[in-house]
């Protein structure tokens, strides 16, 4: 039976690196969930990569359809944006391991929705002023820099990954990402101790 590995961590903690480099770990198979989120594509993404990029309406429409296993909003700099896990045919956890990234609000809602048991939390922790820079870099990156998005983000994950909301969650292990390759090491030897 497989699990949904939710792999969760402040902004620019490294995440996506970390999600991108997991897929390519032959000891560990994962196979991805591909999140809904209604914010523009940025540079670089591609649409059923990183996202599955759609508006508002097509949110409402999935919400109504009782599809949505969960979801997020923030209110942005620029309007809201949304982000959000739908259970479709591809996810099939009879015979596969997923990984996702999310929130411990997310984190959360996929207990709910399949059970504690199959979804496995992975926290991902930096320095503040690391993290920083790199956003900062990646939005210098950008064609349109998003500053005042940035800002409003960092300081979001301050709320999304309070003291309070994580330890509601019970997450209980995290991995420092301050050496990439050694976090990913770390990370791999404990999925393949939780996920047989």
């Amino acid at each position: 039976m497989g699990k949904i590995v939710c792999l969760m961590g402040k902004s620019s903690s490294g995440k996506d690196t970390i999600y991108k480099r997991l897929l390519t770990q032959k000891s560990v198979p994962l196979k991805t969930i591909v999140p809904y989120t209604t914010r523009p594509i940025r540079v670089g993404e591609q649409e059923g990569v990183e996202y599955h990029f759609t508006d508002e309406e097509g949110f409402q429409k999935l919400l109504t359809q009782g599809v949505v296993v969960e979801h997020r909003a923030y209110d942005t700099c620029y309007g809201v944006w949304r982000y959000f896990t739908v259970a479709d045919e591809k996810i099939d956890l009879s015979s596969y391991s997923y990984v996702m990234i999310g929130t411990p609000e997310a984190y959360l809602q996929l207990r709910r929705f399949y059970g504690a048991d199959k979804v496995l939390p992975i926290m991902i922790e930096l320095d503040d002023g690391v993290r920083l820079q790199r956003a900062l870099d990646r939005e210098k990156a950008q064609d349109h820099p998003k500053y005042e998005e940035l800002c409003r983000r960092y300081l979001a994950d301050a709320q999304d990954f309070s003291e309070e909301k994580l330890s509601c969650s019970k997450i209980d292990k995290t991995f420092y990402n301050d050496q990439l390759d050694g976090c990913i090491n770390e990370i791999t030897d404990y999925l393949q101790e939780h996920l047989q």
